[in-house]
């Protein structure tokens, strides 16, 4: 019970996520990278891609290193395909979804509510000016609202160290 108030307060942090999610430009390292404009700027990181790096290159790179984390690519929505399908304009945006279904599972057993946040989401989409961004759950910020067991935190490191080499590799077109 007492691990349910921290894990609804980062959920409803997601769930309120608005056109805020803006909040800066990409510095050195992923995680030294968000400035928060809101509460909800709180619960998202936001990368922009190097210059040199294409959406879709960066697409690319980001399954390649999740693959050598032997992190799997549960989905894939193409979602700028499918509005354009349908007969609309749409800037470039793709969702990526990996995951660890062995940590995800273990996670899940200690309370239930971690479902809620899988698989981990990364989003690749293109501004009004053209500009190519990552975009994706500030994991620090929903793993530092609960309390886990010491069994789990290694596992709860592990997932965010990987989900942050997965966006540099985006973030720099690492193929």
């Amino acid at each position: 019970m007492r691990y349910i108030k921290p894990i609804i307060l980062s959920l409803s942090m997601l769930l309120s996520i608005t056109s805020t999610l803006w909040a800066t430009s990409h510095a050195d390292t992923a995680t030294t990278n968000t400035t928060p404009t809101s509460v909800a700027g709180q619960a998202v990181q936001r990368f922009k891609l190097a210059d040199d790096v294409s959406l879709e290159e960066a697409v690319e790179s980001m399954k390649l290193r999740a693959n050598q984390h032997n992190f799997k690519l549960v989905a894939e929505l193409p979602l700028s395909e499918q509005v354009k399908a349908m007969g609309q304009p749409s800037r470039y945006m793709h969702i990526l979804a990996f995951c660890d279904a062995l940590i995800a599972s273990k996670m899940v057993d200690h309370n239930p509510l971690f479902a809620a946040f899988l698989p981990c989401r990364i989003a690749v989409i293109q501004d009004a000016a053209g500009q190519g961004w990552i975009v994706t759950m500030n994991i620090d910020q929903v793993l530092g609202g609960v309390n886990l067991p010491p069994s789990l935190q290694p596992l709860a490191k592990q997932v965010r160290d990987t989900m942050y080499s997965i966006i540099e590799a985006g973030i720099q077109g690492d193929l």
